[in-house]
């Protein structure tokens, strides 16, 4: 494992552990958190991927599906300290965008809207957080810093620092009151 490696698999667990309070410990994470094991898999996915072999990195990707619930095509691009919480049916499109920091909460969807070869997934910026069962669907941007309430369905761009909300999902500037440093409030 090269010392790059080693140092995201660091900040993953350190990301579990401060996103997570039932997170006891970085060893307890590593061995029992399904959306850690799916995102280490992705890296090496992406990598094989990247380097012309996409059939062996799509069946990486799918064995990886099949034991995590968690399916993450090897072609989108994911930013450093991607925490999946609790993992189960979270699908992530191949020309999907993930900033850093970014947490994901079980049932999310990162959906195309086209069979086009084009961008067709979405853009989520740096420390959003999507709740469980949100649906983002085609080539919009969710912008830095904001938080897709649980089963929004997300089909415009919301700008930084949006509460996105409903179905279809609205967005609204967020206020220091809808959120905390400890507690969302959605």
């Amino acid at each position: 494992m090269s010392g790059r490696s080693f140092i995201g698999v660091r900040e993953d667990l350190e990301a579990a552990k401060h996103r997570d309070p039932a997170a006891r410990s970085r060893i307890e994470a590593a061995l029992t958190y399904p959306g850690l094991h799916a995102v280490w898999s992705y890296r090496i996915a992406h990598r094989i991927h990247t380097s012309g072999h996409r059939f062996i990195a799509r069946l990486l990707s799918q064995l990886t599906r099949f034991l995590t619930g968690v399916e993450i095509h090897p072609g989108a691009t994911i930013g450093r300290r991607l925490f999946i919480d609790h993992g189960s049916g979270v699908v992530i499109g191949e020309t999907a965008e993930i900033g850093d920091d970014v947490t994901l909460y079980h049932g999310v969807t990162l959906g195309g809207t086209t069979w086009r070869h084009v961008k067709r997934h979405p853009t989520v910026g740096d420390r959003v957080l999507i709740g469980a069962g949100a649906t983002l669907l085609g080539p919009i941007t969710v912008g830095a810093d904001s938080v897709v309430g649980a089963g929004a369905v997300v089909v415009h761009d919301a700008p930084a620092h949006s509460l996105v909300l409903g179905m279809p999902a609205t967005s609204r500037p967020r206020s220091p009151s809808d959120v905390s440093e400890h507690h969302w409030v959605i």
